[in-house]
């Protein structure tokens, strides 16, 4: 497995958590259901949920400040996930992923998992946002 399967399996969490409506173990478990992952890649998706979680809010308004005149909540529940699940794997500063993995992994979940238009999108909102924390590992 990879690592893209990982934050695959947290970005579906994420999504589901976002509805409000399941509990963080049942979110984790529907995830890794549609989305197999084994051993590391487990405990690392089950790390940027819980990661992301903690700093819901921190992110939530990094990505306003970078949306600048549009709401959070008017972006496409999938592209809201993928964008907290990159802001706090960001904020989280792991040494071995360096920032520019972080956006192209996200880029390529956005992919497969929205748009094409989705994935230009992301690139330029967690650009601005790496900029903004000063991240200098692209």
């Amino acid at each position: 497995m990879s690592r893209r399967t990982a934050r695959a399996a947290a970005m579906q969490a994420l999504y589901q958590l976002d509805t409000g409506l399941v509990s963080v173990s049942s979110a984790l478990e529907y995830a890794f259901e549609t989305t197999p992952v084994v051993g590391n890649d487990e405990q690392f998706a089950r790390e940027l949920v819980a990661g992301t979680l903690a700093k819901w809010e921190d992110i939530d308004s990094l990505v306003s400040a970078a949306l600048a005149e549009w709401a959070i909540d008017r972006l496409a529940r999938v592209d809201r996930s993928l964008l907290r699940l990159a802001v706090s794997e960001m904020l989280s500063q792991r040494e071995d992923t360096s920032v520019g993995v972080i956006i192209n992994e996200c880029i390529e979940l956005a992919k497969q998992y929205s748009t094409e238009e989705s994935s230009r999108f992301v690139n330029g909102i967690l650009g601005a946002i790496a900029r903004k924390l000063s991240v200098n590992q692209l």
